[in-house]
Formats: C-alpha cells, sequence, structure tokens
C-alpha cells in the first residue's frame, strides 16, 4: 500500500523530537507543568528517547497550544481532562465536543461582552478625568459612580 503525503506529513507530526526543556520554550509552559499536564492525563502518552527522556512531537505541541486557548478561556482542569479523554475515545464523542465548544465559546463572547463594557466605563471616567464634560455616560454605570459621587 502506498503512503500518501498526508499520512507522511501526519507521521512526521508525531514523531517525537523535541526534548522537555525545548517543549517548554516553544509552548511557554514549564517544565513542571509539562509533567504535571502528563501525570494528570491532559497529555496522551509522550514518546521518550533510548535514555528514557520525554521528546515531544509537533502533535504534542499543537495538543498544548490547544490546551492554552481553553486556560484562557476560563476552562477548568477538570473540563479540559473531560475533553482530552473524549479525544481519546474516538471519533463516536464529536457531539460532546461540539458542545463542550459551543458552551465555551458562549461563555467567552459573554466575557467579551464585560470586557466592553468594562471599558466603556473607564473611557468615560477618563473623560471625566480629562475634564471633557460632554462625555457619554454608558449604560453599564450605574446612578453613582464607583466613588459614590453622581457623575
Amino acid at each position: 500500500m502506498a503512503v500518501t503525503a498526508r499520512q507522511e506529513g501526519d507521521s512526521e507530526r508525531e514523531r517525537p523530537k523535541y526534548s522537555i526543556g525545548e517543549a517548554a520554550d516553544r509552548s511557554g509552559l514549564s517544565r513542571d507543568t509539562l509533567r504535571w499536564y502528563e501525570r494528570i492525563g491532559l497529555m496522551d502518552y509522550i514518546g521518550r528517547d533510548h535514555t528514557g527522556k520525554r521528546r515531544f512531537s509537533d502533535r504534542d505541541l499543537e495538543w498544548l497550544e490547544l490546551i492554552g486557548r481553553l486556560r484562557t478561556t476560563g476552562m477548568s482542569v477538570a473540563d479540559m481532562l473531560r475533553y482530552a479523554e473524549l479525544v481519546r475515545a474516538g471519533d463516536s464523542t464529536f457531539p460532546e465536543r461540539l458542545a463542550m465548544f459551543r458552551d465555551t465559546r458562549a461563555e467567552v463572547l459573554a466575557k467579551i461582552a464585560e470586557l466592553q463594557n468594562t471599558v466603556a466605563v473607564l473611557d468615560y471616567k477618563i473623560a471625566i478625568y480629562e475634564g471633557r464634560s460632554a462625555a457619554i455616560r454608558p449604560a453599564a454605570l450605574t446612578t453613582h459612580d464607583s466613588e459614590g459621587i453622581k457623575a
């Protein structure tokens, strides 16, 4: 059977080639964090070299990037572990994974909206302190500002 270019690329992505130090540098995570992720099951099997030292693949680094993005969303480690278990369980878990990502996306969009409201309040306060009396009061601000003064 002939090996396709995709299969060759996939096998290259999965080839263990980075030491734990290189993986830490590339991922922005500490060596201890990488070991912990492996220990708790957030990382799938990490390859080892002939001396038993961990060797990370490009696929592992891509997984770490996804985990980093999920951490940024505020997803709990428990939910990330659940996601990792679903991935390992195979394609039959697509609907549950899709639901997780949809829920997380909705939560992120809600956080973005809250941050936009916060920026509007900050802009308003900056305008007040810069002496711009025509500052437009954002809807997110209650009748009294944080200093207890009607503004």
